[in-house]
């Protein structure tokens, strides 16, 4: 990373009153965002949507909740409780998908052990 100034943000607390705040350059915004206290803040990088014909099975993105206890950045992952029953060649596609998957995840997880270490 470079030197320059960080990215900040305003963030509304207790909806009265707002607070500057560092931002990190990965963070998607806090457009309508509210927090009630300081240490419900969370960055959120852009939601990745990963998907199989057209349906998303996990939802992936980078997170940190600076004013945590744990403030370290991490990845959100969801699963969306995708279900089906599949054929052969179908099975087949959804492993592909899958492998897809956990190439982008493994790609995240170089970024985060980047970002972790601060560069």
């Amino acid at each position: 990373m470079s030197s320059a100034e960080p990215n900040t943000t305003s963030v509304n607390i207790l909806v009265t009153q707002s607070r500057t705040i560092a931002e990190p350059d990965w963070c998607a915004g806090h457009s309508g965002d509210r927090a009630e206290f300081l240490t419900d803040v969370t960055h959120y990088g852009t939601e990745h949507d990963l998907d199989f014909r057209d349906q998303t099975l996990w939802k992936a993105m980078l997170t940190q909740s600076p004013f945590s206890s744990a403030p370290q950045v991490g990845v959100y992952v969801e699963q969306t409780g995708y279900t089906g029953t599949l054929d052969a060649a179908s099975l087949d596609d959804l492993a592909d998908a899958m492998h897809r998957h956990a190439l982008y995840l493994r790609r995240l997880a170089t970024r985060l052990s980047a970002l972790e270490v601060g560069e």
